[in-house]
């Protein structure tokens, strides 16, 4: 039986085959956000390029994934296109994309085109990808600025000094080259940052794929099963119920490879007694989710696992709840890394003052990372997290993740029986106007259900 799937929002109907997204209304409404926005700052243009198919080994290429911010404005999924966007003449929406190839097409799938491109994509016009280098020039004379992907790599940069040349030499006609050029990328972050309604749809739909495949891995656990198994059962899970795939490797480490951050393996087979850490999300129409539970193989925590996970989750408790519009971005880090050094002290993992173990980072040594991260439409999005050396303040739309750990590595001073552990429980929040959702709770973090869970089977 396929694992059942809990449905926060009507599921949306199936995108034509290679489209993610049937409805282009969300992406124009970002376009007129950030073209405001240019207009606020003296007008100009916008240039972003997507991704280019990238070979793997000889006529083998990598699975294509769209560039996040091309995406965020177009919702166009093809390799090998540039959208442009102008404040200060007609047409103002402009997609360069490869036209229809027929004979291509019957190899490689389905191709969007150039006569079909503007009105799928409510943007006001499209022309082939080959005529990029001849009409650019036109199109950027008078913009008084541009935003453009500045340094990104060799081949965006080469084209950008092609358009900027071509500009210069137009000055004689009476063109005056554009006066400044700024990273569209720091434009775009500000807007990304904040999710809007269809992105927080987007997301709670991943995070419903991924705490189904998080459920169905558990319930196949068992020792002797390999962490191949279950990476198995997660990733065809995720395909099962309508995600792209994986957002990130995922990691599948039982015993102690659960000490290895990014372990991903993913081939030990499951000893008894050890714990199971699986760090595993999935992307649904490109937006990802990030979780992470960790649990005992044979279904019953020992008494030392026990007391470490207990830290964690009060560590996570805390977190949450430091987790609201209003408050720095570093709280809830602050919050979990006080519980967590208190729990170690109580233990006997760590000896003196809390604050001063925490000024000295006495505790990087059982928690080297910090507490979460921005989610969207990349596992770890964009956005600043500090302004002038201040942290963010949290706002309402914001998704961030929120998972403390421990990681006891064998030592001296470490009592046997807490060798190996690593712990880590993480959910992802969405910001709210009074304090945080957890978006992925439909996998359990308490002791009691995660037993109950592993007993069902």
């Amino acid at each position: 039986m396929n694992p059942s799937l809990p449905s926060p929002t009507p599921e949306p109907p199936q995108p034509p085959v290679g489209r993610l997204d049937p409805d282009p209304t969300p992406f124009a409404n970002r376009r007129a956000l950030i073209l405001a926005a240019m207009q606020a700052a003296g007008g100009g243009a916008l240039l972003l390029p997507t991704a280019r198919e990238q070979r793997r080994n000889r006529d083998t290429h990598y699975p294509f994934r769209f560039d996040s911010d091309f995406y965020y404005l177009t919702g166009f999924t093809e390799p090998d296109a540039w959208l442009l966007l102008r404040t200060f003449a007609e047409p103002r929406a402009v997609l360069f994309c490869r036209d229809r190839n027929p004979e291509q097409e019957k190899w490689d799938g389905f191709r969007l085109g150039v006569e079909r491109a503007a009105a799928a994509l409510a943007l006001d016009d499209a022309f082939p990808l080959t005529e990029l280098d001849t009409r650019m020039p036109d199109l950027l004379a008078g913009a008084a600025n541009v935003w453009a992907p500045i340094l990104e790599h060799e081949a965006v940069d080469a084209r950008l000094r092609l358009w900027k040349s071509a500009l210069e030499r137009k000055t004689r006609q009476g063109v005056t080259p554009p006066q400044a050029w700024y990273d569209v990328r720091a434009l775009i972050a500000r807007f990304r940052q904040i999710k809007d309604r269809y992105e927080i749809a987007c997301l709670k739909m991943s995070a419903a794929i991924a705490a189904t495949a998080h459920r169905a891995a558990m319930q196949i656990t068992r020792p002797g099963v390999s962490e191949a198994a279950l990476e198995g059962k997660i990733l065809a899970t995720f395909r099962e119920l309508g995600a792209e795939g994986p957002a990130y490797p995922p990691i599948v480490a039982s015993g102690a490879n659960a000490c290895i951050l990014h372990y991903v393996e993913n081939r030990a087979t499951i000893p008894d007694g050890a714990l199971v850490l699986i760090d595993a999300g999935c992307e649904y129409r490109g937006y990802a989710s990030d979780i992470t539970r960790t649990f005992p193989a044979n279904g019953r925590f020992s008494g030392a696992q026990r007391a470490l996970y207990e830290i964690v989750l009060a560590a996570q408790n805390a977190a949450i709840a430091a987790t609201r519009p209003g408050a720095p971005f570093a709280a809830a880090h602050d919050a979990a890394t006080r519980v967590l050094v208190e729990g170690l002290v109580d233990l006997g993992l760590l000896s003196g003052e809390v604050d001063t173990l925490i000024a000295e980072k006495r505790h990087l040594r059982f928690y080297p990372h910090r507490t979460g991260h921005w989610l969207g439409l990349d596992v770890h999005d964009v956005g600043p997290y500090q302004i002038d050396g201040q942290s963010i303040t949290l706002q309402p739309g914001m998704v961030t993740t929120i998972e403390p750990g421990l990681y006891i590595d064998p030592a001296e001073d470490i009592p046997r029986d807490f060798w190996g552990i690593g712990i880590r429980i993480e959910d992802d929040a969405l910001v709210t106007e009074t304090g945080c959702t957890l978006l992925t709770r439909d996998v359990p973090v308490a002791i009691d259900e995660i037993e109950a869970l592993m007993r069902g089977g």
